[in-house]
């Protein structure tokens, strides 16, 4: 016999996890289903860039105290271009600001929250299929590490199991999404160096792209543009640092120790369909976006604010409202920040095979945003992240 629940969640990622700390907060019980152990999510290194509502949520909630103490608080950042550097004050155009505390350590925040407080999380259950989608009874199948059939029945089934996970499948099925992939990627490394600048450096340079990011005092995140085929292997650490210089005219470098190196595609994604039934996608199940609007982990959070609202309506006062609401109203916000990240991405990159024209005009709309009060507001705003859903209940308690 199935395994009974209210809400099976399929994935143990950011919006997983706090999806199933809210609901709890609410009295609704859930499960917790991981194909990878609790070290694999604890120590897969992943950039983070938060917002404040997201800070807001942790941190209200008790998901959180660490991303106010061991985070960086930025309250701005810089777009440098044509050798100058421009500082976008993000607490003087908005009053607001952004938080670096990267995804791993958020992950670890919420794995220790949910443990203590008695959650149903199992690392190494791997979801197989989602069954009886269109009913008022959906099922998850899995495999536990040694390789018994599990099964569980729920009121609701969330797929927050990411791009590759089940779930989109079983809501979607051959419908698949709306999908871009741009004609470049982001090569990353991580290296042992002190910060080169206080805050995030956005670098467009005659010879492409560049992110000076930070992760700690002694730890240091820096992209740069490059093919998406180009190898990890193929420079040396003297030849990247001079790729990584080249990018940031006027600013000096810290260089150290390259320990790790990969290759970041760029794909925007947003499901067809994000609900089918009692199945419903959040996170990158339903959407991904490129880095560079840093919307990724916010957007997931944005997602599970608004369906704990739904599904607390849902399941306590038998009320569908929201939920049967929950695909048109998410999508607002969603298609918001695919667009902020389309344009941040297109601003700042140049497009491989670009005219003299081309780069001039992207010059041009830099210039009208750093030297625009409504500009730097926009972007400000943006970053910074746009409300929260208004319903509030998933802070209650």
């Amino acid at each position: 016999m199935p395994e009974r629940t209210r809400v099976a969640v399929i994935g143990a990622g950011p919006a997983g996890l706090l999806l199933s700390h809210l609901l709890a907060r609410h009295g609704i019980e859930s499960v917790v289903l991981d194909s990878r152990t609790r070290e694999q999510i604890e120590t897969t290194i992943r950039a983070g860039i938060l917002e404040q509502g997201t800070v807001e949520i942790l941190t209200e909630t008790g998901a959180s105290d660490r991303v106010l103490t061991a985070g960086q608080k930025h309250e701005g950042i810089e777009l440098r271009f044509g050798g100058e550097g421009h500082r976008i004050d993000f607490t003087d155009t908005v009053g607001r600001a952004v938080w670096l505390y990267p995804q791993h350590e958020v992950l670890r925040d919420l794995v220790a929250a949910r443990l203590a407080a008695g959650q149903d999380l199992r690392f190494g259950v791997t979801a197989r299929r989602v069954e009886d989608a269109g009913t008022d009874r959906p099922r998850v199948v899995a495999e536990d590490a040694e390789g018994n059939t599990v099964e569980i029945e729920a009121d609701v089934v969330v797929g927050a199991d990411g791009s590759r996970g089940v779930t989109r499948e079983a809501v979607t099925g051959a419908h698949g999404g709306y999908f871009r992939e741009y004609p470049f990627a982001w090569f990353g490394i991580l290296c042992e160096a002190p910060p080169s600048a206080e805050e995030l450096i956005y670098s467009n340079s005659p010879d492409g792209f560049a992110l000076i990011s930070r992760r700690s005092s002694d730890v240091q995140r820096m992209y740069f543009q490059c093919d998406p085929e180009t190898d990890t292997g193929a420079y040396t650490e003297e030849r990247l640092w001079e790729i990584l210089q080249s990018r940031v005219p006027g600013t000096t470098l810290q260089e150290g120790r390259i320990f790790q190196r990969d290759v970041l595609r760029f794909r925007s994604f947003v499901a067809h369909e994000m609900r089918r039934g009692r199945v419903v996608l959040v996170g990158d199940a339903a959407h991904t976006v490129p880095p560079t609007g840093a919307k990724g982990m916010n957007l997931a959070v944005a997602d599970v604010v608004l369906l704990t609202d739904a599904l607390r309506a849902l399941l306590l006062d038998r009320d569908e409202t929201l939920f049967d609401a929950f695909p048109d109203t998410a999508r607002q916000r969603i298609w918001k920040a695919q667009h902020f990240s389309w344009w941040m991405t297109n601003m700042l990159h140049p497009q491989p095979g670009a005219s003299d024209f081309d780069r001039m005009r992207q010059t041009g709309e830099l210039r009208t945003v750093v030297e625009s009060d409504h500009g730097r507001a926009y972007l400000a705003e943006a970053y910074t992240g746009w409300p929260l859903p208004a319903h509030g209940s998933a802070r209650a308690r």
